[in-house]
């Protein structure tokens, strides 16, 4: 039986193939015996899929992958054969294909295909504010940086300078030259940056300076910086090169928080400034003028020139990095500035003023005289968490914002403490603020907030350090920051400076989309949430590439291409055999 049905079927491949063969002489080609032969055909491919099964209808439908895996899928149907009419016609339809009420619909979100088509020359204007930013003595290579900016924003990974001068249509080593030996200024960019946050109106108030870190895995301890230290992207310490960074964000209005970088610098170990390391400090481009400075000194020589150039901000938060350092709290506290700085838990607080000095030497006792420092009232000292456990720690639920995935309402306790500083004969006063997380974890900062501050306040500025971490997202995920592969110190801070651009860019756009398009109030009814999600980094990104796609390869661009990676691979094995002092003999190995 199976043997005459195909018989069958193959007599009727022949001679539609012969029909069709006679068809293609006609002068009118689309005739409508070519379509019934279509369905033919299609009918042939789908008897023949049943004797394969021996079945002699199809079975009913089954919801088991595995099922479906094993018996194999009938042949997907020929498409049919649609004229340009009637392709122009379909096309209205595929763009009306999401109802104008649905959730999905952009409309109803403040999404329009103009708003895609508009990024390019919003980014072209924003890159026109800075374009003076590049210039040199001798010529303003601010094309580059229109070039690298708008690469940052639109490629995916392996943002390098081969890839970026490669997707933009110019040399690769006209990139390098301009991130590693070009001398413009990456300084003057980022205070352009800092006075555009400045006269903006609507950010006068409400903003926030948050210092942390920032360490990004190297291969090898040639790059700028690059040193066996603590990386905290990987809970280590490893060969790694840290950059310690100050972030700015203002959320006076929830529906359109700004985060992004205004500064930083790259920090160099101790051993970078001996002797030995004078070589490989010359050949990387650190300026002679740097001396070593910590991560601490670093942060606070950032928040003095962000207060100079006039930042507007209220307060600094920091990890517990820099607020255990009592000389930095004292440098924000002489300087008036509030802090919000987390200290470990096992800190030492005073929940009663200490009377210090240098007690006397009892009567009869030898030895020397008592010179240090003691407390001398008899109040002592209790570590941070055993305050949250004391029963006499008032906590309160405090709302502190609405966020996309529900309510920031932790416990708060705020105490009034004392805490010592080395050599200094009057303890400080200041909050011990305590957040009880998830999972009961509590997360303690110490802040020089004036006595009358507000429980609601001090719990407000507390949880202004995780938009570092936004900021940190955007520009890592992003915007590529942790992609740059230069050695050279010059590159590392343009990188940087044209990074800060990128998010600066982004903080813009999402502030005036929030400012200019409005969303349908009914959403969050429909949906019954309070706050709708903003437009974020990654979504603009998707936008711009839409309206300026990356190039893609013609084959004859391709072969091109991989010539060029066999002429580079060929130079780096000359290079290295000529460091090497080896030279190749006609019988060596390639």
């Amino acid at each position: 039986m199976h043997g005459r049905l195909w018989l069958i079927i193959l007599l009727l491949v022949w001679i539609g193939q012969w029909v069709t063969g006679t068809l293609d002489l006609l002068p009118v080609q689309e005739t409508p015996c070519r379509t019934v032969w279509f369905l033919v055909e299609d009918l042939a491919a789908l008897v023949a899929y049943q004797a394969r099964r021996g079945m002699p209808w199809p079975p009913p439908r089954s919801h088991c992958r595995h099922r479906r895996q094993r018996h194999g899928r009938p042949p997907f149907r020929r498409p049919r054969v649609t004229t340009e009419d009637e392709e122009q016609a379909a096309q209205p339809e595929r763009t009306r294909g999401v109802k104008s009420n649905s959730v999905f619909a952009p409309q109803r979100w403040g999404l329009s295909p103009d708003f895609s088509r508009e990024l390019p020359e919003r980014l072209h204007h924003f890159w026109r504010r800075y374009y003076e930013c590049f210039k040199t003595k001798t010529r303003n290579t601010g094309e580059y940086a229109d070039h690298y900016l708008s690469c940052l924003l639109r490629m995916e990974t392996k943002r390098n300078y081969t890839n970026i001068g490669r997707a933009a249509g110019v040399a690769g080593e006209n990139i390098q030259h301009f991130m590693s030996n070009s001398p413009w200024s990456a300084r003057v960019v980022m205070e352009q940056v800092q006075q555009e946050i400045k006269t903006t109106p609507d950010l006068k108030r409400g903003g926030v300076v948050i210092l942390d870190e920032s360490a990004d895995e190297k291969a090898g301890d040639k790059s700028a910086g690059a040193g066996r230290q603590h990386n905290g992207r990987l809970g280590k310490v490893d060969m790694s090169q840290v950059g310690t960074l100050l972030a700015y964000a203002n959320l006076t209005y929830f529906n359109r928080p700004v985060w992004a970088w205004v500064d930083g610098e790259l920090y160099l170990q101790e051993h970078w400034f001996t002797s030995e390391m004078a070589e490989l400090r010359q050949r990387v481009g650190i300026p002679p003028e740097r001396k070593f400075e910590t991560k601490i000194e670093l942060g606070w020589k950032m928040i003095q020139r962000v207060k100079a150039n006039g930042l507007p901000f209220e307060a600094v938060a920091c990890d517990d990095l820099y607020g255990r350092s009592t000389w930095l709290r004292d440098k924000m506290d002489g300087e008036q500035i509030i802090y919000m700085a987390d200290v470990p838990c096992t800190t030492q607080v005073y929940l009663e003023k200490p009377v210090l000095g240098v007690p006397e030497r009892p009567p009869g006792r030898r030895g020397p005289k008592p010179t240090r420092l003691r407390v001398l009232n008899g109040v002592k000292p209790f570590k941070a968490h055993q305050v949250a456990r004391r029963a006499d720690t008032m906590w309160t639920r405090i709302r502190v914002r609405t966020i996309e995935r529900g309510e920031l309402d932790d416990p708060f306790a705020a105490r009034r403490v004392w805490t010592l500083r080395e050599g200094e004969p009057e303890p400080v006063e200041e909050w011990l603020v305590i957040r009880r997380e998830a999972k009961k974890r509590h997360n303690y900062s110490l802040s020089n907030a004036p006595a009358d501050a507000s429980l609601e306040y001090l719990a407000w500025l507390k949880c202004q350090r995780y938009f570092v971490e936004r900021t940190n997202q955007d520009a890592k995920s992003e915007a590529g920051w942790d992609e740059l592969e230069a050695r050279r110190y010059r590159g590392w801070e343009h990188h940087l400076a044209l990074v800060i651009l990128a998010v600066w860019f982004a903080a813009q756009i999402k502030w005036e989309w929030a400012k200019e398009y409005t969303r349908d109030p009914t959403l969050a009814q429909q949906f019954a949430v309070e706050v709708l999600p903003a437009l974020s980094m990654a979504n603009i990104r998707v936008l711009l590439r839409a309206a300026m796609p990356l190039p893609q390869l013609t084959p004859e661009e391709a072969v091109t291409l991989v010539a060029e990676h066999f002429v580079n691979r060929t130079r780096s094995r000359k290079s290295r055999l000529k460091r090497q002092k080896v030279v190749p003999t006609a019988n060596a190995p390639p």
